[in-house]
């Protein structure tokens, strides 16, 4: 099969589209033909070998490999244990979406013709959807979904103590949604309006009609004012963008507030505890459940994906040059198969 494979780390250019074996599903698992792969972050943190991730936090990489966690496709083989038509299991021919073994592996193989996926990482595509369109749900809609629906796990941040907990959404509730155009960011602001909150869309202008479409209650253009200055009594911000700048969010919160930065920042403790401000974070976790949860909030309608652009398997290179320019609206997809 063909595949995308690095040999060391460094920009997009060590990305080699070349011939591997096809790999055979163990216990637990099936082998799907995959039609189209999400991009997300840990794609390229793995690509450039997570520089800036202390070594006790680094997971283990064993190169060459293979990146890629998100993929929408068809079963073709069963492993041992599989099968049937109990919840949780498929059939060769089933169409299925899933984000595979993350986080215990950070890159799970998908850049390819075929993966094997464990059967508890799966759901069934929606029925609404193309393949190219399910492959951009599953990392961005279960971080969404983890963040603001339900956890789901009980596995602690590598980043932070405290334990994650969503707040309860509704319309006496108002999101401020940071980065509300990306991958995450538009799938959270759709997840908020099914909950009946009040969604505030931080992005740049050139995305103002695409999110007041997906139901943005007010917009905010970051590249002419800052949210900090002009949101008072929020109860929730979703920083999607995350990082150093994240606390300056703090001054948007009412008291009795949450704060969930995707990636972690600054903080201090004392400070939010004086404010009365939580603030937790979470790293996102394979879910198949979850993600059966979110097909049907698609099928029914609830939920959409978009996507910025696609490009082929063997341009892989060029989909990685498109993310590092930034201002993606939705997500960058891989095209493999028809």
């Amino acid at each position: 099969m063909k595949a995308i494979r690095l040999y060391e780390f460094g920009g997009p250019e060590v990305l080699r589209h070349e011939d591997v074996p096809v790999p055979e599903p163990g216990p637990g698992e099936v082998l799907v033909r995959v039609h189209a792969v999400g991009l997300n972050p840990p794609d390229w943190y793995a690509r450039e070998g997570m520089p800036d991730v202390p070594p006790e936090l680094k997971p283990p990489f064993h190169l060459p490999l293979i990146p890629g966690t998100d993929v929408s496709g068809v079963v073709t083989a069963l492993g041992p244990d599989t099968g049937g038509t109990g919840a949780g299991r498929f059939s060769v021919g089933d169409e299925v979406i899933g984000l595979l073994r993350f986080p215990t592996a950070l890159q799970a193989g998908a850049y390819a013709e075929y993966v094997t996926a464990p059967v508890a990482d799966l759901a069934h595509k929606p029925a609404t959807l193309d393949h190219v369109h399910a492959a951009g749900l599953p990392m961005s809609g279960l971080t969404a979904w983890q963040y603001l629906i339900e956890l789901g796990h009980d596995h602690p941040s590598p980043f932070q103590e405290a334990r994650h907990r969503p707040i309860p959404l509704g319309a006496d509730t108002t999101v401020l949604v940071n980065g509300a155009a990306g991958g995450v960011g538009h799938l959270a602001l759709q997840l908020a309006k099914w909950q009946g909150a009040r969604v505030i869309a931080v992005a740049s202008g050139t995305h103002e009609a695409f999110l007041r479409d997906l139901g943005a209650d007010e917009f905010i253009d970051y590249t002419k004012e800052r949210a900090e200055d002009v949101v008072r009594d929020a109860d929730l911000v979703l920083d999607t963008v995350g990082g150093p700048r994240s606390r300056r969010f703090l001054r948007t919160l009412k008291r009795g507030g949450s704060l969930f930065p995707v990636y972690f920042g600054d903080f201090d403790d004392a400070e939010n505890a004086e404010l009365g401000i939580t603030v937790t974070l979470t790293q996102v976790r394979s879910s198949g459940a979850q993600l059966a949860e979110l097909a049907r909030l698609v099928d029914a309608g609830a939920v959409r994906v978009a996507l910025d652009s696609t490009f082929p398997l063997a341009d892989a290179r060029a989909a990685h040059e498109r993310a590092a320019r930034g201002h993606i609206q939705g997500k960058i997809v891989l095209t493999v198969a028809d």
